[in-house]
């Protein structure tokens, strides 16, 4: 890629996280755009659809939360590694108002520009449940699928402005219900 195109892409990309953590996945493309500075068609040309921007916008961040799973699986209690990062997963799905429910889609649809990368998301957070599930530290009615369906949940408490507040709270709540053993 062209040095020039390469700076408007990353430039894309900063306007895109900043406009969508602001007002949402929903977020007009042609918003973007003009934000940017740049016309429709030259965010289109990088980015031909919402999710390969989306999946371009968030796949640094699943690469971050997948290889933090890595390192939390040789450093920490099973325990608080499954807690860590199931902490940071919620946090991070906020970031970005209304992901969670792309993220909930794109899991099931093999066709969506997202759908590798919450797979593998899906995965790490899979492994550090059944970690903790080993060592007797977590329920064993659960499953990477349950895991993740838990984080959708929460994250979607923390979209909802008047929950907002409650989310930390609840959190701990689920949390504590996965774990058999404080942490």
């Amino acid at each position: 890629m062209r040095a020039d195109a390469r700076k408007n892409r990353e430039h894309l990309l900063a306007v895109a996280g900043t406009t969508i953590s602001e007002q949402g996945v929903d977020v007009s493309l042609r918003d973007i755009a003009r934000k940017a500075d740049v016309g429709l068609a030259t965010l289109l040309r990088h980015f031909p659809t919402r999710e390969a921007l989306l999946d371009a916008l968030l796949h640094t961040s699943f690469d971050e939360l997948t290889a933090k799973a890595s390192a939390l699986e040789t450093c920490n209690s099973p325990s608080d590694a499954l807690v860590s990062w199931l902490r940071d997963c919620v946090a991070w799905t906020t970031e970005y108002r209304g992901a969670v429910v792309l993220m909930a889609a794109a899991i099931e649809d093999t066709e969506s520009a997202l759908h590798a990368s919450c797979v593998t998301l899906r995965a790490a957070g899979a492994r550090l449940l059944t970690r903790a599930q080993s060592a007797g530290m977590a329920r064993t009615d659960i499953d990477g699928t349950d895991l993740f369906a838990l984080v959708e949940a929460l994250a979607w408490l923390g979209d909802q402005r008047s929950l907002a507040p409650r989310a930390d709270h609840l959190f701990d709540v689920v949390a504590s219900a996965i774990m058999t053993r404080p942490n």
